[in-house]
């Protein structure tokens, strides 16, 4: 396992379903940028199709929803990279040196205009070394053939993804189709949409994901812990205890008075309910259906309740 975390294999589970969509997408991807770009520039062009365009359909297709992936990026990383890499031909004789600076031009302007996508560095390369054909079309590299193969292809990616719910693209339109929060605000023990800001600026680097995402995870992460349940048998008289639920849902209750005898399955308790919902009035239940609707010990703090620390093992 050491060995697949250095070599960054990801071990994440995607279903055959999901990985033969991505192929399909990207063959009908790159199939229309040809046929949109012969169209346009003709059969006998020198440059139809810029490499790069590969590359592109890789995200476009098999990571869609990825910040890297989206509209933006995706146009401005390839004209911009263009731009800078016909530039860099054109005013930088040496090749040798002309090349790297391309690319670094390329990269630094995708940063600050906020459109990092990997393969336009790839497409500034291709603008200083992409041979004489290249070279003569001077600035008509950044519209023919770079813009055309751009268009086509994010065509294609709006079309194909829109019949797949759950993978619509940009973004943008599978949260709003799918009726998807961008960012719930955290509740008595959730993560707010500050806390994910404040974090990603803490690690001061570019990530490949998006704060919906982030919440997203987050969410299923605690819908999976809620199905985990407290021991009947660590349930204590005179303790409190929270369901952990958001809003109306929420509610604390104490144990005021518990049969100790018997099984869990019989045993029978008597609740208050101290916070939250219905608050103030009193129940019965098992000791088994009680901890079914815990989800931890709670004691008050400061007009507020607190959530007690799990014990762990020296």
């Amino acid at each position: 396992m050491r060995l697949l975390e250095i070599l960054g294999i990801d071990l994440n589970k995607v279903s055959h379903g999901e990985r033969l969509a991505s192929a399909l997408g990207a063959f009908l991807g790159i199939a229309c940028v040809f046929f949109v770009s012969r169209y346009f520039v003709g059969e006998g062009a020198a440059l139809l199709v810029v490499a790069s365009m590969g590359a592109s359909a890789v995200l476009l297709f098999a990571v869609p929803h990825g910040p890297l992936s989206q509209p933006w990026p995706l146009v401005g990383g390839h004209i911009i990279s263009a731009l800078a890499g016909v530039s860099c031909a054109k005013w930088i004789p040496n090749v040798y040196l002309a090349a790297p600076v391309a690319v670094g031009l390329a990269v630094g302007a995708m940063h600050y205009l906020r459109c990092i996508h990997p393969p336009g560095g790839a497409t500034a390369l291709t603008a200083v070394a992409g041979g004489p054909a290249v070279l003569a079309l001077g600035y008509q590299f950044v519209l023919t053939p770079v813009a055309v193969n751009v268009a086509a292809i994010i065509f294609v990616a709006i079309v194909y993804n829109f019949f797949l719910p759950w993978r619509r693209y940009p973004y943008y339109l599978n949260r709003v189709l799918m009726k998807t929060p961008v960012i719930r605000a955290g509740g008595q023990d959730g993560i707010s949409h500050e806390d994910f800001a404040y974090a990603l600026t803490e690690i001061d680097s570019f990530i490949d994901i998006t704060e919906d995402d982030l919440m997203r995870i987050y969410e299923l992460a605690l819908a999976h812990q809620g199905n985990r349940h407290l021991d009947p048998e660590s349930l204590k008289l005179g303790s409190y205890y929270s369901n952990g639920r958001y809003g109306k849902d929420w509610s604390v209750r104490q144990i005021v008075d518990c049969d100790d005898s018997g099984e869990s399955q019989s045993r029978k308790l008597i609740y208050k309910v101290i916070a939250g919902g219905d608050t103030r009035t009193s129940g019965v239940n098992t000791f088994d259906e009680f901890a079914k609707w815990a989800r931890y010990e709670v004691f008050p703090y400061e007009n507020s309740w607190r959530r007690v620390p799990s014990k762990k093992s020296p």
